[in-house]
């Protein structure tokens, strides 16, 4: 079996998916209270329930793929880009700050390593199927 391997893709596309579905979720029905114990001032959880929101739907938008990975590179690549764009910000801030929490750093290496090496790695597979 080789690493191209498409149920190893899914599979990790799988795993992977879990992080934003999970925690979109958990942050659309708990809200900030999920990092500070307390809501927050009402603008601010509507805020942060929406772009919680928005991580479920990415989380949802990659298990989407799994089905047919190998026929969803624009997809596959349009939430990886979401998904860096936001690390990116993440990282920008982080940097600013000096918060290197173990948190942090999680969500750094998922948003910049793991799911540009997923998107890489259907890339790959997408080019072994047309070229076979």
């Amino acid at each position: 079996m080789s690493f191209n391997s498409r149920t190893y893709l899914q599979s990790a596309v799988a795993i992977g998916g879990l992080v934003p579905v999970t925690a979109g979720l958990y942050g659309v029905l708990t809200g900030m209270s999920m990092l500070t114990g307390n809501a927050a001032d009402p603008a601010l959880e509507s805020h942060y329930r929406y772009l919680s929101g928005l991580l479920l739907g990415i989380g949802l938008g990659f298990w989407s793929c799994i089905p047919n990975i190998e026929h969803q590179m624009p997809r596959m690549r349009l939430l990886a880009f979401i998904v860096v764009v936001g690390g990116i910000g993440r990282l920008g801030y982080t940097l600013y700050t000096g918060l290197f929490t173990p948190v942090v750093l999680f969500t750094l290496t998922m948003e910049l390593v793991v799911t540009p090496l997923l998107a890489l790695w259907q890339h790959k597979l997408t080019q072994k199927i047309t070229f076979h």
